[in-house]
């Protein structure tokens, strides 16, 4: 493995999940893999699950660490090929992008979707020239339109807590906010349950549809009740209009996730992938519930960098 930005990176998925769970069965058994080299850890955006359990994979493989919150501690990265830089970026991203490859021998970078450029955000410009310019293999720790970590550790925590003898129905619900949120988190998953064998169904009010290049085959349902209906797996997220490019659009229905709206699923297992806005997108007594799984996708979040850190490791090359 040379990159890691979405599940197409992936050959196997199911292989990759079930190696990710022997890990955390031993988590020490590689590490002496990492030792004498550098994992470098970009951040242009605010992280906590994300950043700890990465560099805490990077530690269980002896990997040294070195964190760059690049939006605070760097100059201001240009992106404009042949910009003239008389205003105020500082240093072009083929610079940055070149050096950090000479002091690091893999790089994670976190560069959130700006919602204001369309084009930009969907075309993943600031992770596709970071990567372009590196001469190292880069990770992403999320980009503008997706989050692959998170969904490995979802469908981790997933394959750990399905039933038995039984293809799960996996519901994606759409969930209120103060604020307009990126689409990267239901992309991904929305992407990797693509590529699991399950039923999988999102569930929004009209006008809040996903990029339909990763929602793919999914059933999509407007009516939340209906799309609990038997469901195992019911994961909370919101995101902003992708046709209207950003906005909050008004909605009519409430679709707070209540213990009472999950009567109506199979028990079904709780999922976010967090922060989450207490009793704005779910209230706490689902949070809070014994079938609430979110903290074990926190943790699942370690053994998913480092099977992905472990994996590039071993790539010729590099171990």
């Amino acid at each position: 493995m040379k990159r890691f930005f979405s599940a197409d990176d992936v050959a196997n998925i199911d292989e990759l999940v079930q190696n990710a769970i022997q890990i955390k069965k031993a988590p020490l058994q590689k590490s002496d893999l990492g030792k004498g080299k550098t994992l470098g850890l970009v951040f242009l955006n605010s992280s906590l699950r994300t950043r700890l359990s990465t560099q805490k994979a990077a530690q269980n493989l002896g990997l040294n660490t070195i964190i760059l919150n690049a939006n605070l501690e760097a100059w201001t990265w240009e992106f404009e090929d042949g910009a003239i830089m008389n205003g105020s970026t500082v240093e072009h991203i083929k610079d940055a992008a070149n050096v950090l490859s000479q002091y690091c021998d893999i790089i994670g970078i976190r560069c959130f979707a700006g919602l204001e450029n369309k084009e930009d955000d969907t075309s993943e410009k600031v992770y596709s020239l970071f990567e372009k310019f590196a001469t190292v293999p880069v990770i992403s720790l999320e980009s503008a339109t997706l989050h692959p970590l998170q969904s490995l550790a979802d469908c981790i925590t997933i394959e750990e807590h399905k039933p038995e003898n039984k293809k799960p129905k996996i519901v994606l619900t759409w969930a209120p906010h103060i604020k307009s949120i990126p689409h990267a988190v239901g992309n991904s998953f929305a992407q990797w349950m693509s590529k699991i064998d399950c039923e999988f169904v999102i569930t929004h009010p009209k006008g809040y549809e996903l990029d339909s290049k990763f929602t793919q085959d999914a059933i999509i349902e407007y009516n939340q009740e209906i799309a609990l209906q038997d469901a195992d797996f019911v994961y909370i997220k919101n995101w902003s209009s992708f046709e209207e490019y950003g906005k909050i659009l008004p909605t009519e229905e409430d679709w707070l996730l209540t213990n009472e709206k999950l009567n109506a699923t199979n028990n079904a297992k709780i999922m976010h992938c967090l922060p989450v806005r207490r009793n704005v997108e779910a209230s706490d007594e689902v949070l809070d519930s014994e079938n609430s799984l979110i903290y074990h996708q926190a943790n699942n979040r370690t053994f998913a960098a480092q099977i992905i850190l472990e994996k590039i490791l071993e790539s010729d090359g590099q171990a």
